[in-house]
């Protein structure tokens, strides 16, 4: 049996090899050598620290509880990333050209480099990132918590829950501090962190792999085993199933998680060096998640079905190894589940201290202290270091004060989701950012504080109603007594469930409010320039770099002292003087005071960005710099115009592709009148051929009658006989061609009224048994178990049911020939299934078999195999569609052609009951 102290020396030392190898990394990287770690593979590896101690553990538990639920977490991220050109690319392309440091960043970036936005997206994504930090605190206390009860030393040392999550909590937080808070610039890539990230994304999906294999094959013989043992032990799928509202939610929010969690924003956007890894990741990313939850339902069923009644289904994958035994094994899904976690905790809480000291305590700071960047040569560095480390303690912290208020909530995917529905609330600014060049700092700040305001009051706070007796009372009761504002049952949605209802409201309200603030305020100079640069990213062509985007005056400038003075202080000397020589500009003695031209001014902005973010830089820059020759409003003036040129451009631009597109849509209809002109002809030349054959065999008889009146009776008979054959077969060429036309032109439409469906099917059997038999073809049919009423003609039905059973036998060459009718009932429809074992349609003619004159061969060959003009398809598809229905080729059970028409059901009774059956003329 494993020891825990063994444990977590095991741990202890695996995080000494991530140090080693974030150390060892970062080295190669200064040295030059970082070639593999800016790879695809890399990049990919680490975007999956989505993947978390939730679905290393939790999805396990979650499949043991909702059934197909989990897959929802993993389909939502394989959508965005699939279409990743739609949206992630954008993003990208914004933040190399803007410097991104962040998610709050990005949108005050946007919004006219606001600091009240940023200061809301920091606040809000702590507050909804806290729970997500309190599930991996859980998650590993829980784990800590089996290895111990399984080494029957009770609880760990002693410790309760609380104590042992409080002391995982500040290992953790003693372990970001190190790894992740070694320099301050957050643009400039982190090769070491990546680097440790995909290490250990690596390790948890070797680890839960090997746990699903040893579950799959070695404690049984198979999943059908194991699906069989379980529905033994009373256990299934548990609904609802897909598609449910639930489901969708969870589709929904996890989509959403994958953007604008503040993790993996850091990892998929900040974190990037080259725009072309999301072509890789869009397909190897999807295929790490698909990889990832392969076991999943397998390792719930196993466990469901063997282990003992009130087993934690959320710690199988570390259970059901111990319980064979499997020390070694065991151990390794303890480390997978810690990777999980420490992987997602490490960059969470970078990516969230980032945002703290940059946009809350920086802004504070420069708002309250004066000449901050003169006590000291790094001071403004100084203050972001330290200010980030307290920030990850404090964060870490937090999250267990969740952990510990919350401890007895129980699974672990809930407190996720709660977590994902949070950040959600970033998606209606962000898409606005993105796409809408009229939304508004108001309406953002509106949108997205209102909807924080409704996912707190709805989801976050009845998540403390299991340690608090007054949380239970507005849960039970609502506020003062309103039941109308219970949390959980906002406006009398009581019956919803509470994360759909929570979703529902928050989002609807948050886009509600973006929409109608933004409409109702105007946004200032600097919004429409910024609006104008994110909106039209591929337009302006930017890739890699970007527009300053300032708002400054274009001959705003500063003396290259007073800016070296400012840049050494945030980005340190060394890195202050490479920028200057790399410019070309002169500072010191050397400088004489002299001005820094106005485009080394943005430059600079963009290198203060990539450390302090963009709202921070452009205050911090603005103390030293000035305005010489044009004012602001002259300068966003010249910048209207030149939107307004290039909005004039866009304009020609969007004209031009219309005339395009119109003469291309002459072209076609063009090539469709040169189509119908060669159909006519063909169909002149068709017609003629068919009535001429006939008409030919009739005049030569007719003669030899006339020129031998001395024929026998038999003789005369059988000519006859032929004459009246060809008339026959004249007369209903000539009815398909009359019948055909009518359809068209409307001048034989028909009253729908009740009628049986089954017995205009057993009319078209009797007539065409004879053919049947005639050739010798099985012939066979399977009843629709319930009566059924369709609204229809019955003589229309019937027609069309001769023509698909007449073909059938006609065209089957089998040595054994078989046709089988099939009628069924849905809970919508009355199919019938026309099938059988003959050649079947080739695929080149399945998109034309209903077409005019196509006349299908034996083996799909095209020509006059079997007589007649091809129209006794297209007058069947005509009809079933007067009748409301469809007609159309599937695959059936027989290896040839299948046949299946749909006709709406009549919510009639028996079809005696004539005009309960509402329907019009079909015309």
């Amino acid at each position: 049996m494993l020891s825990p102290d063994f444990v977590i020396l095991t741990a202890v030392a695996y995080v000494g090899l991530l140090f080693a190898l974030a150390y060892v990394s970062d080295l190669r990287a200064r040295q030059g050598r970082a070639g593999f770690l800016r790879s695809p593979l890399v990049y990919t590896l680490s975007i999956s620290v989505y993947c978390t101690s939730w679905t290393f553990y939790g999805a396990v538990g979650t499949a043991a509880r909702n059934g197909l639920e989990f897959m929802a977490i993993y389909m939502g991220p394989t959508l965005v990333f699939v279409g990743w050109w739609f949206l992630l690319r954008k993003l990208l392309r914004i933040a190399h050209g803007q410097r991104i440091t962040s998610i709050a960043d990005f949108l005050s970036s946007r919004f006219g480099k606001s600091s009240k936005l940023a200061i809301l997206v920091t606040v809000i994504a702590v507050v909804t990132i806290t729970p997500y930090i309190a599930l991996q605190l859980k998650a590993v206390t829980t784990s800590i918590q089996v290895i111990s009860t399984a080494d029957g030393r009770g609880r760990l040392a002693g410790l309760g829950d609380a104590g042992l999550g409080l002391a995982v909590a500040m290992g953790m937080a003693v372990f970001t501090i190190l790894f992740g808070t070694r320099n301050v610039d957050a643009r400039e890539q982190h090769p070491g962190v990546v680097a440790a990230i995909a290490f250990e994304a690596s390790v948890k999906f070797v680890a839960l792999v090997a746990v699903g294999l040893f579950v799959v094959f070695g404690l049984s013989d198979g999943p059908a085993q194991i699906y069989a043992r379980a529905a033994e032990a009373g256990f299934t799928i548990h609904e609802p199933g897909p598609f449910g509202s639930r489901w969708v939610t969870v589709l929904f929010l996890s989509a959403c998680a994958v953007i604008c969690l503040p993790r993996q924003f850091q990892i998929t956007v900040v974190e990037n060096a080259d725009e072309n890894h999301l072509r890789t990741a869009a397909w190897a990313f999807p295929a790490y998640l698909l990889l990832m939850s392969l076991f999943t339902l397998p390792i719930a069923f196993y466990g469901l079905a063997t282990m003992p009644e009130g087993s934690n289904p959320d710690m199988f994958v570390l259970t059901l190894p111990m319980a064979a035994d499997q020390n070694a094994l065991a151990l390794f899904a303890f480390i997978g589940g810690f990777s999980s976690a420490t992987s997602m905790i490490i960059v969470a809480s970078i990516a969230l201290s980032i945002m703290v000291s940059n946009h809350i305590v920086l802004p504070l700071a420069l708002r309250f202290t004066r000449d901050l960047a003169a006590h000291e040569a790094q001071g403004i560095a100084r203050l972001l270091l330290v200010s980030r480390r307290t920030s990850i303690a404090v964060i870490l912290f937090l999250g267990f004060i969740y952990f510990w208020l919350t401890g007895e909530s129980g699974a672990l995917a809930p407190i996720g989701l709660i977590s994902f529905a949070g950040v959600a609330q970033f998606l209606p600014a962000l898409l606005a950012a993105l796409y809408w060049r009229g939304a508004t700092v108001r309406g953002a700040l509106a949108g997205m504080g209102l909807g924080f305001a409704v996912w707190g009051w709805t989801l976050f706070l009845p998540s403390f109603a299991a340690g608090s007796d007054m949380v239970a009372g507005l849960l039970a009761r609502g506020p003062w007594g309103i039941a109308a504002l219970r949390p959980q049952a906002l406006f009398g949605m009581g019956d919803t469930d509470p994360l759909v209802h929570s979703l529902f409201w928050s989002m609807l309200l948050n886009a509600g409010m973006l929409v109608l603030t933004s409409l109702a305020t105007r946004q200032d100079r600097l919004e429409r320039i910024q609006a104008g640069v994110f909106v039209d990213v591929f337009r302006s062509g930017q890739r890699g770099q970007g527009h300053g985007g300032t708002g400054r005056a274009i001959r705003s400038t500063a003396t290259a002292d007073d800016l070296f003075f400012l840049a050494e202080r945030v980005l340190g000397w060394q890195r202050a003087r490479a920028l200057f020589e790399d410019a070309g500009i002169r500072h010191g003695a050397h400088a004489r005071g002299a001005d820094a031209p106005p485009a080394f001014v943005i430059r600079l902005e963009r290198e203060l960005a990539s450390s302090i973010g963009a709202a921070s830089a452009h205050i911090l820059l603005s103390k030293v710099v000035r305005g010489d020759a044009l004012s602001l409003d002259e300068v966003m003036q010249i910048a209207d115009e030149t939107l307004q040129v290039i909005s004039h451009s866009n304009e020609l631009e969007k004209k031009s592709n219309e005339l395009r597109q119109t003469a291309r849509q002459l072209q076609e209809a063009n090539a469709k009148l040169h189509a119908l002109h060669r159909q006519k002809d063909d169909f002149l030349s068709q017609v003629s051929h068919e009535v001429r054959t006939p008409m030919t065999s009739i005049r030569s008889i007719s003669e030899i009658l006339m020129r031998q009146p001395d024929l026998d009776e038999a003789q005369r008979d059988r000519f006859v006989g032929l004459i009246h054959h060809e008339s026959v077969r004249l007369t209903r060429l000539l009815d398909e061609i009359l019948d055909l036309s009518a359809l068209e032109h409307g001048e034989r439409d028909w009253e729908n009224h009740p009628v049986d469906p089954e017995a205009a099917l057993s009319r078209a059997m009797e007539v065409c048994d004879a053919i049947a038999r005639q050739r010798n073809i099985g012939f066979s049919r399977e009843h629709a178990p319930v009566p059924v009423v369709v609204a229809g003609d019955s003589d229309r039905l019937c027609q069309v049911f001769i023509n698909i059973i007449a073909n059938a036998i006609a065209h089957n060459r089998d040595p054994e020939p078989r046709v089988h009718v099939r009628s069924r009932v849905t809970a919508t429809e009355y199919q019938v299934e026309i099938m059988d074992n003959g050649a079947g349609i080739a695929p080149e003619f399945r998109a034309t078999i209903f077409d005019k004159f196509v006349r299908i061969g034996e083996a799909g060959n095209t020509g006059g195999a079997f007589p007649g003009l091809g129209l006794g398809l297209n007058i069947s598809h005509t009809i079933v569609r007067k009748l409301q229905g469809r007609i159309e080729l599937v695959e059936g059970a027989l290896p040839g052609a299948c046949f299946r028409i749909s006709l709406p059901l009549c919510p009639a009774a028996p079809p005696a009951l004539e005009g309960s059956c509402q329907a019009g003329a079909s015309s």
